[in-house]
């Protein structure tokens, strides 16, 4: 008779329940099984810590793609992660830290272009000639080329200015036997980079030097001669370029125009800005050329030195133009010889939507030349004719010819003495103007 191994009354199966009932005390005792990660979480966990020397992206599921996107450190070098990780969390993860004011609509809705157009902007900001190695600005082109499609220049480094030595005995003449060998370049050559960028539709540029202090110089302010010839090259052979906005650099009639000899025949340049500049006629004239040259659609030269003959040869340009739309001529100095030529001008143009005349020393010949325009055209949208000294008669003449207009929504009449009555009657008229046009869109899209 075999004996049993277990005590009197317990059998082989309330043994085995009891050891199913035994509690395990750890010894953590905030220890519990839902703090166990998962072996897929440790293994996305090691790809994020491991990622700059094996990138594992492609292969991952869509939602572990979105795991490691939010684990990554964004001081991961840009040659791994640019061709490799596509618009969404991560670029707005590096943006945000980068940038207090990140608002992606202006790069359209697009962080990673929003990321690579600021970083590329902010290298040729802090580009100091002689110093910074091309080298830098070249070796990002293979990562954000697809990407930028706008540079917003606010700054250009001149070169460091090396401290003057104290003449020594003779020292004329060794400095002429000797010459001083000067910078390669006075701010950053654009030369090297805007034909490589094959999406750039917009450039805007400052010579400028921000925060300056009290190291101010004039010249930190302007381009050079050498600076204006290597941009000018640069425009050239940037083909995709759309809007070229160069203001505040003290461009004259000289740098205008050679600007203008190699954007000739531009094949997309359609928006150009040479505001707050001291282009003169020669420059004016210039422009007119670029005017049969081009399909530009927008021309702004407000606050130049242009008078009536620079005008003539816009408007002589603008008689047989039908590309240009608007025309922004403010705070020049036309006066009546040139505000009169680009009224008869207007008489011949079946396109030019918007016109800005404002603050140029026009009287009443102006307003009436521009009246005839208006009676005989409903092409114009917009006009300012804001800071002149029009007059009561300018004003009678403009209130005639609104009473025949169906077309001006806008018309900018203030401080140039118009008579109070004539001033009300116009912005009746445009107030009607603007209210018909608001009812034929709204039929329009009510017809899609």
């Amino acid at each position: 008779m075999s004996r049993s191994l277990y005590p009197p009354g317990v059998t082989r199966s309330s043994t085995e329940d009891f050891r199913r009932m035994r509690r395990v005390i750890a010894e953590d005792p905030d220890w519990y099984l839902n703090i166990v990660p998962c072996l897929s979480d440790l293994c996305l966990q090691s790809i994020v810590r491991n990622f700059e020397e094996k990138p594992m992206f492609e292969v991952l599921t869509p939602t572990h793609r979105d795991f490691v996107l939010e684990r990554l450190s964004t001081s991961l070098p840009l040659h791994v992660t640019a061709n490799l990780i596509s618009d969404g969390v991560y670029w707005k993860r590096c943006c945000e830290e980068l940038w207090d004011l990140c608002d992606v609509f202006h790069y359209g809705h697009s962080w990673k272009r929003m990321f690579f157009e600021r970083h590329m902007e902010n290298i040729i900001e802090l580009f100091i000639p002689d110093v910074t190695e091309p080298k830098v600005v070249l070796d990002m082109v293979p990562l954000c080329k697809d990407y930028v499609k706008r540079l917003d220049i606010s700054q250009l480094l001149p070169p460091i200015k090396e401290p003057q030595k104290e003449e020594e005995e003779y020292g004329s003449e060794l400095a002429s036997e000797n010459e001083y060998d000067g910078p390669s370049m006075d701010h950053f050559d654009f030369n090297i980079l805007l034909d490589k960028l094959t999406n750039l539709e917009e450039l805007h540029l400052v010579y400028r030097v921000k925060q300056c202090g009290m190291n101010f110089e004039w010249k930190m302010f302007e381009m050079t001669d050498r600076d204006c010839e290597s941009l000018a090259k640069a425009l050239k052979s940037c083909k995709t370029l759309k809007l070229l906005r160069l203001h505040l650099s003290h461009i004259e009639d000289k740098k205008c125009r050679l600007l203008v000899k190699y954007l000739l025949d531009h094949p997309s340049l359609r928006e150009l800005d040479f505001s707050h500049n001291v282009i003169g006629d020669k420059g004016a004239r210039a422009i007119g050329k670029l005017l049969t040259r081009s399909k530009l659609e927008v021309l702004n030269m407000c606050d130049n030195n242009i008078t009536g003959l620079g005008a003539k040869a816009i408007a002589h340009t603008l008689s047989n133009n039908s590309t240009l739309l608007s025309l922004n001529l403010r705070l020049n100095r036309l006066k009546d010889e040139g505000g009169q030529a680009i009224g008869k001008a207007l008489l011949n143009n079946n396109t030019l939507l918007h016109l800005h005349l404002g603050a140029n020393e026009v009287t009443g010949l102006t307003a009436m030349a521009l009246s005839e325009v208006l009676v005989q055209s409903n092409t114009l949208k917009s006009i300012n004719l804001s800071c002149n000294n029009l007059g009561v008669d300018g004003g009678k003449a403009l209130e005639k010819a609104m009473s025949h207009n169906t077309s001006v929504t806008e018309c900018d009449i203030r401080l140039t003495e118009v008579d109070e009555q004539s001033a009300s009657f116009i912005n009746q008229v445009v107030w009607k103007n603007k209210s018909l046009e608001q009812k034929t869109h709204a039929g329009e899209d009510k017809t899609k």
